[in-house]
């Protein structure tokens, strides 16, 4: 299968709907023609009609049969091992790429350790291109890009990433001539946003807030297994929630904002003097945090008062987020996830604390990866949205 874009496919129209809500419901595993009708609200006899134009679009196949009292019932399946979805990231320290196969099974994937921003925009795209192409077996379905910024989604640029120096990054256009597919196949978005996506896949919750920590810090919010950007596609920037009225100076110009103290760079101010191993930037963002938790194993209490001083900053932010959004899991994600050994009780305190602080508190088991299976499923949604776009891909 590839991208071509030759052909402007009908993503409105009633039966485009309806395909695409058959595909979906394969996502789950094999399933009868009776089971698809009920599943996705269909009259049985519209079922067959659809199936075989969903099979002749080599997107599904049959299943064998499933034994019964009465008469067997045939199944089918989704057939995704050739359509390949990729997803990208770009992180302050690392370029990253994935590719999975339309039931989300990981293919291949590649992470490529730099300093982003020292390389420049135009040399991250060309990084960036070069890991595609090392990872895809052949032309991807859709590609979507994991950015630590605001994004304008709906344009796919990147107004401003403050980690990586880039500002108005037209992202899909940049990607697109590289790898030669069309610009409309390629999405972006925040990587908390697309972190928030691959949790709620992974079954933690279809209502909940994600907090990723890293080089900055960031949230996204999934309801009913969507998004929600808000209006300008911003929401759940909490970075910039004050927890400490006499603290630090944020580079956002106001005092004690959570940044200040939930970017990595702080904590490990916070966990060393300046001149330890542990400033040194060159084992990345795991290496560094591998670091400090052995420290706070082995007793080091400088460290271990760091890190609970985090759990107690992240929790008075998310008690804001908690009262406002109202969320059943808040899931820690990024750096945080490594943490939550220590990091998830402090901030529970905190939270219970509150009249409305009721919400599930939980570090990722996707930990730093979170964004990249975000992007990875978000690439392969444009096919399961939009079915038709598979006379596109046909060999």
């Amino acid at each position: 299968m590839a991208v071509t874009g030759t052909r402007r496919a009908d993503s409105a129209s009633p039966r485009t709907a309806n395909l695409a809500a058959v595909l979906r419901a394969l996502r789950t595993g094999p399933l009868s023609r009776t089971q698809l009708a009920a599943r996705c609200g269909l009259a049985r006899s519209a079922v067959p009609g659809l199936l075989a134009e969903l099979t002749g679009r080599g997107l599904v196949r049959p299943a064998g049969v499933r034994p019964g009292n009465g008469r067997p019932s045939r199944l089918v399946e989704l057939h995704g091992e050739d359509a390949y979805a990729l997803g990208l990231s770009v992180e302050a320290d690392r370029l990253s790429a994935l590719v999975t196969d339309l039931s989300g099974r990981v293919l291949d994937e590649a992470t490529e350790a730099v300093d982003v921003a020292a390389l420049g925009l135009q040399t991250g795209m060309d990084g960036l291109a070069e890991l595609a192409g090392a990872v895809l077996p052949g032309p991807p379905v859709g590609i979507a890009v994991s950015v630590p910024g605001l994004v304008d989604s709906a344009a796919a640029v990147l107004r401003f990433a403050p980690a990586l120096r880039w500002r108005d990054a037209e992202i899909a256009g940049l990607l697109a001539a590289r790898l030669d597919v069309p610009a409309a196949a390629i999405a972006v978005d925040n990587d908390a946003n697309l972190g928030a996506l691959a949790e709620a896949i992974a079954g933690t919750g279809d209502d909940l807030f994600y907090l990723g920590g890293g080089t900055a810090v960031g949230g996204g919010l999934v309801s009913g297994g969507t998004i929600l950007r808000g209006a300008r596609g911003f929401a759940g920037e909490v970075g910039h929630i004050a927890v400490d009225p006499s603290g630090g100076r944020c580079p956002c110009g106001r005092t004690g904002c959570l940044e200040t103290k939930a970017n990595l760079a702080a904590l490990l101010r916070a966990a060393a003097a300046p001149g330890d191993p542990l400033h040194d930037p060159a084992p990345g963002v795991e290496g560094r945090v591998a670091r400090l938790t052995d420290r706070i194993r082995l007793g080091d209490q400088r460290a271990a008062t760091a890190v609970h001083e985090l759990g107690v900053a992240l929790g008075i932010a998310l008690s804001t987020v908690v009262d406002v959004l109202d969320p059943d899991v808040v899931v820690l994600g990024g750096y945080f996830a490594a943490l939550g050994e220590w990091l998830v009780e402090p901030v529970r305190v905190e939270l219970a604390a509150r009249p409305l602080g009721q919400a599930r508190v939980v570090a990722s088991g996707l930990g730093l990866r979170a964004p990249l299976r975000g992007a990875a499923h978000l690439a392969a949604e444009r096919l399961f949205a939009n079915p038709t776009l598979a006379e596109e891909v046909m060999v």
